[in-house]
């Protein structure tokens, strides 16, 4: 076991201050940063690899792991909006509630909405974008899929209560779903993460999407090196306990499939927003355990003490991994894509 799954492993089990296991966490994600400039960036060849593999693998880990976790959880942690996702901070001065509407509404201008539109929206979450997409546009018809019935009964719920009749969430598996109509838009926030391959996914998008219409994606990046989570390596706590199956995209990665969608413009978020957001969400978490602990206890049994600290744990990974050399390392790509003509 390597020096970071020990400490990982004990700070799982005790109360090791925060100062010290950021330090832990900024050696493991400079070393790593260090790791993939030394092998040097390759995306075209990973991008070529995936075609390997199904179009998601572990869906079910990722079920357990967060999308059926009781929405409570969320509720006490993420802003008023459930933006379970990285915000956007123009001014540093802005609170969570603030960062999720300014990411909300940057999304909308990226994806080129506009009222009357055809929306499919794939990997809703909590329905921040979903319920958002639905009051800002109330003339289009938004579908959101999710693979979780947790999270359907939860949006259905707050869109009957805002009196919002243009929603329509579907529960399937990303792997199978199969839309009944041709939307003008195609939305993604956080979702390609958990796609183990693109060129299978972006082969069945370019498929439903009408002739004009276009493709947005948000998904977290490394700059240059994209990689697997290894639920086999030990020392990769992120893949064994939140992440199973998933991939960090490079920044350029959307580009490698130009017989299916070519780039029609693209954006780079620093790593800062999302570190800022991560931080944000622990100290929503501390200030609200005696909220969280009923839910943890109902949620683990048990082992509730234990996942206390791993959801901090989480949190405090995700901050030190996205705030590395200020964000320049790992950020957010913002990428909106136009289908080739399937004749073409």
């Amino acid at each position: 076991m390597s020096l970071d799954a020990l400490l990982s492993s004990i700070g799982e089990r005790l109360p090791i201050p925060d100062f010290l296991t950021r330090a832990v966490i900024q050696s493991f994600v400079g070393r790593t940063n260090r790791k993939l400039a030394a092998e040097g960036a390759d995306t075209a060849a990973f991008a070529a690899a995936m075609t390997e593999q199904p179009i998601a693998v572990h869906t079910d880990a990722a079920n357990r792991q967060h999308y059926e976790v009781p929405a409570e959880l969320f509720v006490q942690t993420l802003g008023a909006r459930l933006k379970y996702s990285s915000c956007l901070f123009p001014r540093p001065d802005m609170t969570l509630d603030e960062g999720e509407v300014a990411a909300l509404a940057e999304t909308c201008v990226h994806a080129k909405l506009e009222d009357g539109q055809e929306v499919l929206e794939l990997g809703c979450g909590w329905g921040s974008l979903t319920l958002w997409m639905a009051e800002q546009y109330p003339a289009s018809r938004i579908t959101a899929v999710s693979n979780s019935a947790s999270q359907r009964a939860y949006i259905e719920a707050r869109a009957a209560e805002r009196g919002l009749a243009n929603v329509r969430i579907i529960t399937a598996d990303a792997n199978v779903f199969e839309p009944d109509f041709a939307p003008d838009r195609i939305v993604s926030v956080e979702m390609f993460e958990h796609m183990s391959n693109w060129r299978a996914l972006f082969t069945r998008l370019r498929g439903w999407l009408k002739a004009d219409g276009l493709l947005f994606a948000h998904f977290f990046a490394h700059r240059h090196s994209p990689y697997r989570f290894d639920e086999g390596d030990e020392s990769d706590w992120i893949a064994q306990h939140f992440f199973t199956g998933g991939i960090m995209p490079s920044e350029t990665l959307a580009s490698h499939f130009p017989d299916l969608f070519t780039v029609d413009e693209q954006w780079w978020w620093p790593g800062s927003h999302y570190a800022r957001t991560a931080r944000l969400w622990l100290e929503n978490y501390d200030r609200n355990i005696d909220r969280i602990t009923p839910v943890l206890k109902s949620t683990y049994g048990k082992d509730w003490r234990l996942w206390l600290r791993r959801w901090r744990l989480f949190f405090l990974a995700t901050e030190g991994l996205f705030g590395h050399e200020g964000g320049d390392a790992w950020g957010v790509v913002h990428v909106r894509l136009k289908p080739v003509p399937i004749d073409a």
